[in-house]
């Protein structure tokens, strides 16, 4: 009896292999983000018992405006900021090969934050609110095709990617720095509450615009399966195979750009998650990148979520942006990556 059963489509486009072991533990994820979904929606500065949450969301209760107004498109989100950062590491982290690789480190999250400073500044009321996330996804691939083009020597080797986008992400840190100090008070400190990683204020429109943009862009990535799984082994076996290395290396960075750039329009700089669901997804599941992606999109989820319910609720009546605690948690995480590969660094 075979431990595993595989997923294609009839044009064979999209083949996942997947163990029985791994779809039980994405089952549990499943399960776990969906019970901290409703602890969320339970969590703010008042408590709301978990059936009167359940009745709302199948049906109808005396909390409805708080609920749907209020907490669910925060919570909804947050679900798709931490879903997309995932993949989006994930991405890289196959792309380059790099453990230590991450929208946030490599410096695509840091282009993202110059685009959407440069919408909120100069064109916030102008235009519409929908036109963000492309601003977003415009920076991020400006910054990250000068990262990828001052990265080139005869190739793009993972390290000098990697400390190259480290550079740049601080340079990028210093423009959104100094776009926030010379504003105006009110905007200087929304843009300080973005540039933190905030969902505050979240709305519905906001959860319209980001969710299609996710949605469709992780469907797309499950679509590489089969490249990433054979660049795994090696530029060169992958050449050896057929595979055009740098054609889809820069297919695979568009692609993480863009749900980088959706994450970062609407709730600012969450760090770390992108370089920590990852690699828990790895410990948890199967290596193929199919498995990998609902994985890591699940347990992205996951942080996001569990990070925010910390940010409501631990410091009342203050609401602290997410993003420090995902720092918190993914600082410390990132030091160990660089300890453990520290004989790497001299590449």
């Amino acid at each position: 009896m075979t431990d595993h059963f595989t997923i294609r489509t009839k044009s064979g486009s999209v083949s996942i292999q997947v163990h029985k072991r791994s779809l039980w533990v994405l089952s549990l994820l499943f399960a776990a983000v969906f019970g901290v979904f409703l602890v969320s929606l339970s969590s703010g500065s008042s408590w709301i018992p978990l059936s009167t949450v359940v009745t709302e969301v199948f049906g109808e209760s005396e909390s409805a405006f708080v609920l749907n107004e209020l907490r669910m498109p925060r919570v909804w989100l947050g679900l798709f900021v931490g879903a997309s950062l995932g993949v989006s590491g994930l991405i890289l982290q196959g792309m380059i090969r790099n453990p230590l690789g991450s929208p946030d480190i490599v410096g695509v999250t840091g282009g993202a934050s110059v685009g959407t400073v440069i919408f909120i500044v100069y064109f916030m009321g102008e235009v519409s609110i929908q036109w963000m996330p492309v601003a977003s996804v415009t920076g991020a691939a400006v910054i990250t095709m000068l990262i990828y083009l001052l990265s080139w020597k005869d190739g793009v080797t993972p390290m000098r990617l990697i400390l190259i986008g480290i550079g740049i992400s601080a340079l990028t840190n210093a423009v959104v720095t100094m776009f926030m100090v010379s504003s105006e008070a009110a905007l200087a400190t929304r843009l300080y509450l973005w540039m933190t990683g905030s969902l505050y204020g979240t709305n519905w429109d906001e959860v319209k615009i980001v969710a299609p943009v996710v949605i469709a862009l992780i469907i797309v990535s499950l679509f590489f399966t089969g490249i990433v799984n054979v660049k795994q082994l090696g530029d060169d076996v992958a050449r050896g195979m057929g595979v055009r290395v740098q054609f889809y290396r820069v297919l695979l960075l568009v692609l993480s750009v863009g749900l980088a750039g959706a994450a970062v329009a609407f709730a600012g700089g969450v760090a770390f998650v992108g370089l920590i669901a990852p690699h828990i997804a790895r410990l948890m599941l199967q290596r193929s990148f199919g498995i990998l992606v609902f994985g890591s999109a699940l347990i992205g989820a996951l942080i996001v979520l569990v990070a925010d319910i910390i940010a409501r609720t631990a410091f009342l009546p203050s609401d602290i942006p997410v993003g420090v605690f995902t720092a918190g948690i993914g600082a410390p995480f990132f030091i160990y990556l660089l300890y453990r590969n520290r004989e790497g660094m001299s590449e």
